[in-house]
């Protein structure tokens, strides 16, 4: 896995030693004696991860990771802290100060390299949602402030696997104290079906599940999509530390070594729970910013884009499935009286239900777009022209048999469209051809007088059923 590495040291020997193990491993690395020359390398190379020495003269370790949590640009990379200290109290000081490890020296070159990879493909993942979001978002990015409230970890739901009651015990009572909601399983098999039911925040994982095997129950985890990016906080023995990096490969996000010091226990916890809803809240913003994109929004119905694009498709499945594809195009009678005698918050609500009422009418693989204005168009995949029609002339009569209620009106106003019908089995026929063929149906459909559904046959327009004019 490339990946560029900022190792800090103030002892040259140490980074030499350092350095000729991770560019053994291919990684590419650079340099700092200092704390402060740690922070301005950072800054303008954006490494990958920063392997961070605590005991340094001027500004330590604590205060170089304390800067870049703090920084909007460099918070999302992972640092490991690397020293001689090795109390309970400095590891959990470095992650309180943010660090995503503590690890201690001399260095276990397994659990360092597993260390590495595991956190440098959770930030490839953020980095790819951060970027896409980014991309995609009118909006902008999520902002700093935001990662930094006290809410961003509270009321937490986790599921606990252990099946040692009373350590369970000791963890449950803990984590409810710090206003965090615990589920408790003894078994593999319950895990994975709470995790399929529940959205939890993390996963705290016993490394032995009373003789089952907690790293397999972990890679089951990370094998259903419902558990995938839950964060995992794997609990073991010391004796166990050579499996870790097992754990690590296979999609563990984090670990604590027994006896659990509660403060600890705290601290990873808040680092994990802060990590996934981070992932949570870019997952859900580009999600949004995707629906945008591609969504009109007023009636929430798909746009002109991603309806051309949807078409498209659809007509060149034809080739497989040897199936037509209908559009119905739409139009809105008469609708700029609405918005005249009425006013636009009228002709919004106008709008609205009518693409309520299309929805309702068409199949769930059909496909209602707002075309511009007061146009929609339906997609009809495998669906005959008499279909098509069948459906526009059903939809016709509910339209204008059903009055609508709107602000600045007493009474429900009736309203009436026209439908032009066009239908394909040339899969090598555009979409704005379709297009421009419903388009030409409609427009006879308005010439007959409206409030009826014509249907267009390559040139040969025919009316269908018309309806007195309203």
């Amino acid at each position: 896995m490339a990946a560029r590495i900022l190792v800090v040291d103030d002892i040259p020997a140490n980074v030499r030693l350092l350095e000729a193990k991770l560019m053994a491993e291919y990684f590419e690395v650079i340099t700092a004696s200092d704390g402060q020359s740690a922070l301005d390398i950072a800054e303008k190379e954006m490494p990958d991860i920063i392997l961070l020495d605590v005991m340094m003269p001027g500004m330590d370790g604590y205060e170089v990771c304390s800067l870049l949590k703090s920084n909007p640009k460099m918070r999302h990379i992972p640092v490991v802290m690397v020293t001689a200290l090795s109390e309970v109290s400095d590891r959990v000081r470095g992650l309180e100060v943010g660090a995503d490890d503590f690890l201690t020296k001399p260095l276990n070159d397994v659990a360092l390299f597993a260390r590495v990879r595991s956190l440098v493909r959770l930030k490839m993942m953020t980095d790819e949602l951060r970027v896409r979001q980014e991309a995609s978002s009118r909006f902008g990015s999520i902002g700093s402030h935001e990662l930094d409230d006290e809410d961003e970890i509270a009321n937490a739901h986790i599921l606990l696997a252990e099946s040692n009651d009373l350590t369970a015990s000791k963890i449950i009572n803990f984590l409810t104290e710090l206003d965090h909601k615990v589920d408790h399983a003894r078994e593999s098999r319950t895990v994975i079906d709470l995790g399929q039911e529940n959205s939890y925040d993390l996963f705290i994982v016993a490394l032995d599940l009373g003789g089952e095997d907690g790293l397999r129950l972990c890679s089951q985890l990370r094998a259903h999509e419902e558990t995938r990016h839950v964060p995992i906080l794997l609990v073991l023995e010391e004796e166990n530390l050579s499996q870790l990096a097992k754990g690590l490969d296979i999609g563990v996000t984090d670990y604590l070594v027994k006896p659990i010091d509660p403060n600890e226990l705290r601290a990873r916890c808040k680092t994990q729970i802060k990590r996934r809803r981070y992932h949570d809240r870019l997952t859900d913003m580009l999600k949004k910013s995707v629906a945008l994109a591609y969504t009109d929004p007023l009636t929430g119905v798909f746009n002109r884009r991603y309806m051309n694009a949807h078409l498209d498709r659809a007509i060149m499945e034809i080739a497989e499935t040897a199936k037509p594809v209908s559009t119905l195009m739409l139009d809105i009678d008469h609708f700029k009286k609405v918005n005249d005698t009425f006013g636009h918050a009228s002709g919004d609500e106008v709008l609205k239900v009518l693409a309520k009422r299309v929805t309702d009418a068409i199949r769930d693989f059909d496909m209602l777009a707002r075309y511009g204005g007061e146009e929609f168009v339906v997609v009809m995949p495998s669906a005959t022209t008499e279909q098509a029609f069948a459906v526009a002339e059903r939809l016709r009569a509910r339209v204008a048999d059903t009055p609508i209620g709107i602000p600045g009106s007493a009474e429900p106003l009736t309203i009436t469209i026209s439908v032009g019908v066009a239908t394909t089995s040339d899969p090598m026929e555009i979409a704005d051809s379709l297009l421009d063929r419903a388009d030409t149906a409609l427009y006879e459909a308005k010439a007959l007088g409206r409030n009826c559904v014509c249907v267009e046959h390559s040139g040969s327009k025919n009316a269908g059923h018309t309806l007195g004019i309203q």
